[in-house]
């Protein structure tokens, strides 16, 4: 402590920022370990293995497909309003452009049709009537149909993508690689700029979101495949919704773990994140102190080994402050989310004070096709807590495949078949109906003839 706060007097003292990160001296991969230039002067870390397996190719066939199909209308009044729409509603769809390409400017979504005559008469006999249509700012149409199958790790053509967030490595996704690359999966996780033994530039405009996205973008753009899956970490959740965005073909899955909620970046005014550089590297033990309680469930020795040993929360505090004051992201907001069609899982730790619960079950409410896991005994750091339980989860997701539904075709020719058996069974139920009370009505003549002949 007392170090930190001389270290950070001499850096007022002298304007100079302190703790420099620099990436490590090597000119080799090593250990999987990869230097990657993104820009000049601008190096990232990465981890690649590509383990030895058998190549399987994937058979024609496999999976199964859904149906992408929702209207997003969002208001002046910043109300969202989302239609997941199904085969029989494609035709509303269509009513409410009224043929056009470009959707209907006023859509009815507070009353229904039922309702219209009654409200009408009610408007009428009002003083103030109240506007039944609203004119909405945007409108989004997504028709479109997502086959996906199971990611095996003898699959060729998968790659597993791992970014971290703030303050973190890719060291924190040690248990995940080392997991995954010994079941034969191609695993692929960057150092962002300033973080691990990336090149930490010296300046602010290095670390805002759209740098650092640009980098995701080259480094994908590098080591994608056909079939890729995102696994994001607290800020790298925003990177993974970047890429999704920007390769929807070939982004086949997605797993947020504590992302937070669909809502746009902004940094925050009244934040201990905008001291200066040299009172934040002065409060860097407490900082640390923080982060160890509100990151771990449990704060012992463990968890501090931990973080020493996957290099997390390690970065300079010119680094620090300039990536949470770099957090400025309109874009992505509840709209740019309800737009994602990538199956998505999302996973959560239940004693995580950085992000709330209701955060990501509202990512889960606006995303198509999304499933939240919880885990009790976990926190933000969940996947160096629960190695083993977010393994098996990521595992499971990633060999899931929905269910194929038998095409309705076949249903619709036996149909006619079927109703004209039900109306010949019908017409012999009649037939047999009658023939009783024939039967019976025909009797007392055969009495009568018998008793007149003796």
């Amino acid at each position: 402590m007392l170090t930190s706060f001389i270290e950070g007097l001499l850096c007022c003292l002298t304007s100079k920022s302190t703790n420099v990160v620099v990436p490590v001296e090597t000119s080799e991969p090593a250990d999987g370990f990869e230097f990657v230039e993104v820009k000049p002067g601008r190096v990232l870390r990465v981890r690649h293995i590509i383990p030895e397996r058998p190549v399987v190719e994937e058979p024609t066939g496999q999976g199964g497909s859904y149906s992408c199909k929702r209207k997003i209308t969002v208001y002046r009044n910043g109300q969202l309003y989302i239609e997941n729409l199904g085969d029989r509603a494609s035709g509303e769809t269509k009513h409410y452009q009224n043929g056009d390409t470009e959707p209907n400017s006023t859509v009815e979504v507070e009353l229904t049709d039922s309702a219209a005559g009654d409200t009408s008469a009610q408007m009428e006999q009002s003083q103030q009537p109240r506007r039944r249509r609203r004119k909405p700012k945007r409108t989004v149409i997504i028709d479109c149909e997502r086959k996906i199958s199971a990611c095996k790790g003898t699959h060729s053509d998968v790659a597993l993508f791992f970014i971290h967030g703030v303050g973190g490595s890719l060291d924190i996704w040690g248990s995940q690689l080392d997991f995954f690359s010994r079941l034969g999966y191609e695993v692929i996780a960057p150092d962002l700029a300033g973080h691990g033994a990336s090149s930490a530039p010296q300046i602010a405009a290095a670390y805002t979101f759209y740098a650092l996205a640009e980098d995701i973008r080259l480094i994908f753009k590098r080591y994608a495949r056909k079939r890729n899956i995102l696994i994001g970490h607290s800020y790298g959740v925003s990177f993974c919704t970047f890429l999704a965005h920007e390769f929807p073909e070939q982004i086949h899955k997605m797993v947020m773990i504590n992302g937070g909620g669909p809502t746009a970046l902004e940094p925050s005014l009244c934040s201990i994140f905008n001291l200066p550089t040299c009172v934040l590297h002065c409060l860097s033990p407490l900082l640390a102190w923080s982060f160890l309680k509100a990151g771990f469930a449990q704060q012992g020795a463990k968890e501090k080994q931990l973080l020493k040993d996957n290099n997390a929360f390690n970065v300079s505090s010119f680094v620090l402050r300039a990536m949470m004051s770099g957090q400025y992201w309109p874009e992505g907001d509840e709209v740019y989310h309800a737009e994602l069609t990538v199956p998505t899982l999302l996973i959560h730790g239940m004693h995580d004070k950085f992000v709330p619960i209701e955060e990501d079950q509202r990512m889960a409410e606006i995303l198509l096709m999304a499933f939240l896991k919880v885990l009790e005994d976990g926190s933000h750091m969940i996947m160096m807590e629960c190695p083993d339980a977010v393994n098996t989860l990521l595992h499971e997701f990633f060999l899931w495949e929905p269910a194929t539904i038998p095409p309705p075709k076949k249903e619709t020719k036996t149909r006619p078949e079927t109703a004209k058996t039900q109306h010949d069974s019908t017409k012999a139920t009649d037939l047999a109906k009658v023939r009783p009370a024939t039967a019976r009505q025909a009797s007392p003549n055969c009495i009568k003839e018998e008793r007149s002949g003796s």
